[in-house]
């Protein structure tokens, strides 16, 4: 872990970051190829799709079937959501320590936001963030930094007071195109050796040495 500077402000992504969402997405995927297409997809690319809007990695895929895939994809979905859907250990404590000590927290996803505020139900911490910027609110999508501006006006702050927490190398880059602090974390959807490549200020390992990142003028 690199030690960064410390900020008062926290965005998260969601898949793979706050909520173990992985294994429901690649599945989704997979049901969605198969269904469709009549394709299987294994785990790596259906992996690689994490973090990007959802029908644009479908219509790049497949132009003719792209909203076809996404239909069967998002009814899938939510079908199986409350099934699949996984807590990290620690995240509800980190979102508590975070709001005791004054940061404030807000979500930036490529999900909409009907199915983000149920993965973040899901995972027992909805209402533990004051925003949630979902696909909906900005035209442009992750690595772009539109989200994460959104997100940081929404909450009445400067992107420089920011740092943003995520799992994917378009979270990186939105970050570091948004000027925020890019925070990397290895437990979701990204490999270590990739999200090291991109030269986040930090990469963590767990929810504890992240907790320890954050917090750490909090805590000294």
């Amino acid at each position: 872990m690199t030690a960064t500077p410390y900020r008062p402000v926290v965005l998260f992504d969601l898949d793979g970051t706050l909520a173990d969402t992985i294994p429901l997405i690649v599945e989704s995927y997979r049901h969605a190829f198969r269904t469709v297409l009549g394709e299987e997809v294994d785990e790596a690319r259906a992996r690689a799709w994490i973090g990007r809007p959802l029908l644009e990695a479908l219509l790049e895929e497949s132009p003719e079937h792209g909203h076809a895939l996404e239909a069967a994809y998002r009814e899938w979905n939510l079908a199986n959501t409350a099934r699949l859907i996984r807590r990290y250990e620690g995240v509800p404590q980190l979102l508590a320590d975070l709001a005791a000590a004054g940061v404030r927290t807000a979500v930036a996803t490529s999900k909409r936001r009907d199915t983000a505020r149920l993965a973040l139900a899901g995972v027992g911490v909805e209402g533990m963030v004051d925003v949630v910027a979902a696909l909906e609110d900005t035209d442009r999508h992750k690595p772009d930094p539109a989200p994460l501006l959104h997100a940081a006006a929404a909450l009445g702050v400067a992107p420089a007071e920011c740092v943003y927490v995520g799992d994917a190398v378009v979270d990186v880059r939105a970050a570091r195109a948004a000027g925020m602090v890019s925070v990397a974390v290895t437990w979701g959807a990204g490999e270590r050796d990739a999200l090291a490549a991109v030269e986040p200020d930090a990469v963590v390992d767990d929810v504890p040495a992240l907790a320890d990142l954050l917090l750490a003028r909090v805590r000294s």
